[in-house]
């Protein structure tokens, strides 16, 4: 049976769990969430999952959401990407969950889709001097290095790379990073990579941002 997905474009997150679906070649397809339109918060979409948030991965019985949930049982049913110290592998997945995307998200998300009368800038100042120090561990770390957690790429990678592929600008600029530009570039290298935009449905091409959201 076809593994489902609940997902929408814009989600960092969400593209951790589709990037490492597709990475490994596994039989899944997407399920457009409208989030912007209030999907996570309806009742269909709570009685799935009751934290109201994507991505949410379905096969057969078994139904579980948070990203890096999903991405270690993918590794682990697959046998690929979980990195020959599995410990390490999860020490940066989260990392990645805690420092990294957890700071990006909510500051990608104030600066390009919320109105500008809405944009808390105490906030967005607040949260990207997190994601630049952030964006520094990361950028120390692959100093030498071709792979976050090993010298193979795990899930790990497929994780700190959640937002940074994203055109939006949320202060990240990969001329300031070498260390992470060049390891974008491997990741994108990699057979099977796709862009966001391109892996799972919804764009924000698709729609208008309203004054009223």
């Amino acid at each position: 049976m076809t593994a489902k997905l609940w997902c929408f474009g814009e989600s960092g997150n969400a593209y951790k769990a589709a990037l490492t679906l597709e990475m490994v070649g596994y039989d899944w397809a997407p399920v457009y969430v409208d989030f912007f339109s209030g999907a996570t918060r309806s009742p269909e979409f709570r009685a799935i999952n009751e934290m109201g948030e994507v991505p949410v991965f379905r096969e057969d019985d078994l139904i579980l959401t948070q990203s890096a949930v999903i991405q270690l049982h993918i590794a682990n049913r697959s046998g690929r990407f979980l990195g020959k110290d599995s410990n390490e592998t999860l020490r940066w997945l989260m990392f990645d969950n805690h420092k990294m995307s957890g700071q990006a998200g909510a500051l990608r998300f104030m600066m390009n889709f919320l109105p500008p009368r809405k944009r808390a800038q105490g906030a967005i100042d607040y949260l990207h001097g997190r994601v630049q120090a952030a964006l520094q561990v990361l950028n120390n770390r692959l100093e030498g290095r071709n792979w976050v957690a090993d010298d193979e790429p795990t899930i790990a990678d497929f994780a700190c790379c959640g937002y940074l592929f994203y055109e939006e600008p949320f202060g990240f600029d990969r001329k300031e990073w070498p260390n992470i530009d060049r390891w974008l570039n491997g990741i994108t290298a990699l057979p099977g990579w796709k862009h966001p935009y391109d892996l799972m449905p919804g764009n924000p091409s698709d729609r208008a941002v309203k004054e009223d959201i």
